[in-house]
């Protein structure tokens, strides 16, 4: 089997199919995610802080001035930036919350399969059984 035929093969599984499409799903959701976060949860967050904004809380490694926007203090230098990573924190751990929602829902909603009907017992065991209850009579 040829290199592209292989490819060709795995490419066109379902698997795969599906993969990209989630994907593309996750990569919307994410952005969708991103605005409830940013611009819904975060500023209520801020003000329930007093007006805290978590961006923008770092350290200068490189000597810039106190006080200025990250964005400033990164074209001035290097910066440790703990505030950003709390923000992207909190994005992930509001994100997973919501995931776990949905899916909570989606099971919630899925109908439950019909349990499976037994087995039928093998011949041997059925002619077992008959020879039991003839010899019980």
């Amino acid at each position: 089997m040829s290199f592209f035929s292989e490819f060709k093969e795995f490419a066109v599984k379902g698997n795969v199919i599906d993969l990209a499409v989630g994907v593309i799903i996750g990569g919307a959701f994410g952005k969708i995610v991103d605005s409830v976060v940013g611009d819904l949860i975060m500023p209520i967050v801020s003000k329930l802080f007093g007006g805290l904004d978590f961006s923008n809380y770092y350290v200068a490694l490189a000597g810039q001035a106190a006080g200025l926007p990250l964005a400033e203090a990164r074209k001035a230098g290097a910066v440790f930036a703990y505030g950003n990573f709390i923000t992207v924190a909190l994005n992930f751990a509001i994100l997973a919350f919501i995931i776990f929602l949905m899916i909570k829902q989606i099971n919630r909603l899925k109908k439950d399969e019909p349990a499976a009907a037994p087995a039928a017992p093998a011949e041997d065991i059925v002619l077992l059984r008959e020879i039991r209850d003839a010899l019980n009579k």
